[in-house]
């Protein structure tokens, strides 16, 4: 298994250098001026994200396609992955993964517009969308449309499955005083998870679409708190996080800044994992939303990342970094991996902290499981039609059963590699067509409330 893990370890190490990363991150760049600065309509896209476009053709209301997206993308890359970034790169993590938050905007809002530009109507009179049809719709390149859904399929599974469930059980193992059977928590999982998933989109829309706001209120309030114990850190802590951005820097608590690349590497990985822009996953459900035309969902859509990771990993980050300097008993130079550095540091918090990150990780976790398989369920049908759907959530509730007894650090690394081979046929879709983006756009942006009268064919799958 050790050889295994290393292998792992450099595949990971591969994929995610630095071709990997100028590809995503030019392509956040390069979308943002395609755009002209998409991020500036922001504000726009939270307005119309709770303003109901109940006479427009799709199958969830716009609200519940964004926390349904943001069910999948806040997570535990929002609080484990962030604790990892650090734990791998520094505190400069925490500045690359906000970049990469910030920009990113602009590529969720350019896949999510050609997600539902290119959408089609399934025999039962469902939508579907997402990169693979957009690479076979726009682009008449069906195999790498395959290959995204192969991919996309596969990583559900531990992506979305595995690492949250065994995430689930590492926080309750290690802040519940009960001896509480792993196998327990991912049978109690599996059937919280079956019961939800069985009843197709609308029920997982109407569970996301009241948990993810109040879960994210209470973690968000409860980091506020946090940082207000820890005010005389704060300043400290963002410019240890800025300057360990870009030079090593040693820091108290054993936070050692690796210089830019294992800043950037480490942040960007996270900061994909956690917001999800440029992997493609959130356009599979934006394509079901009700919307009169894609620039408007895109808008929706594109408002995830700002509330996931410049909101939320920025508040984890700093809630992290302040209270490791304030607190000497949090030392991670003899930590194993970043899931102990962030338990170590919430639980310097008197009863607040652990409270916060239990409740956190497990519905965090619970709304990205119940995202991701609405995703892999969307691609095992474009792979196999609609028989394979029941066979794919049977085979998803069993990963939810086994998955807390899971190596951890391996499910992280698989994760990793399955985000960038996902992302890289997305990204081809994006860029390619980019000059469609931008037309849509033109069209558009200054009139939201057109109604785009193409025609959404019906597809026998």
């Amino acid at each position: 298994m050790e050889g295994f893990v290393q292998v792992l370890e450099k595949v990971d190490a591969f994929i995610w250098g630095i071709p990997m990363m100028v590809l995503l991150f030019g392509t956040h760049l390069f979308l943002t001026i395609r755009t002209g600065f998409i991020q500036r309509k922001t504000w726009t896209g939270i307005k119309l994200s709770v303003t109901r476009d109940d006479d427009s053709p799709g199958d969830v209301s716009q609200f519940q396609a964004l926390t349904t997206a943001l069910a999948s993308t806040i997570g535990t890359g929002n609080i484990v992955g962030v604790g990892t970034a650090i734990f791998l790169g520094g505190s400069g993590a925490v500045f690359w993964c906000w970049i990469t938050g910030i920009f990113g905007i602009a590529t969720k809002y350019g896949e999510s517009l050609i997600a539902v530009k290119y959408r089609v109507r399934t025999p039962d009179g469902k939508m579907q969308g997402g990169a693979m049809y957009a690479l076979e719709r726009g682009l008449h390149l069906k195999w790498l449309g395959v290959l995204f859904a192969l991919f996309a399929a596969i990583a559900s599974l531990g992506i979305g499955c595995g690492t949250q469930i065994n995430a689930i059980a590492e926080v309750i193992e290690g802040n519940v005083s009960l001896p509480i059977p792993r196998i327990a928590i991912g049978l109690v999982g599996g059937v919280l998870t079956a019961i939800v998933i069985l009843g197709g989109i609308q029920s997982i829309a109407v569970v996301c679409e009241r948990l993810v706001p109040f879960m994210s209120i209470f973690y968000v309030v409860g980091c506020l708190i946090i940082l207000g114990i820890n005010y005389d850190f704060l300043i400290p802590a963002i410019v240890t996080i800025i300057k360990s951005a870009f030079v090593s820097q040693a820091v108290a608590g054993g936070l050692v800044g690796r210089g830019i690349l294992a800043a950037a590497q480490a942040g960007m990985a996270r900061g994909l994992f956690s917001n999800e822009s440029g992997l493609g996953s959130a356009p599979l459900v934006a394509s079901a939303a009700q919307t009169r035309n894609p620039v408007r969902q895109a808008l929706v859509s594109s408002t995830g990342t700002f509330w996931d990771t410049v909101v939320v990993c920025l508040m984890t980050g700093l809630v992290l970094v302040s209270t490791v300097m304030k607190n000497p008993a949090v030392d991670v130079s003899h930590m194993e991996n970043g899931g102990e550095m962030t338990t170590a540091a919430f639980a310097q918090i008197p009863v607040l902290g652990p409270v916060i990150l239990v409740f956190g990780i497990i519905t965090f976790a619970y709304s990205t499981i119940l995202g991701w398989s609405y995703y892999g369920e969307r691609c095992a049908q474009y792979l196999l039609g609609s028989k394979a759907v029941l066979v794919y959530k049977l085979a998803f509730v069993a990963v939810v059963v086994i998955g807390p007894v899971v190596d951890l650090n391996v499910l992280w690394t698989v994760a990793d590699i399955l985000n960038a081979l996902m992302a890289i046929p997305n990204l081809v879709a994006v860029l390619l067509l980019s000059g469609v983006i931008a037309q849509e756009t033109r069209r558009y942006i200054d009139h939201l409330d057109d109604i785009d009268h193409s025609e959404i064919p019906l597809v026998q799958r």
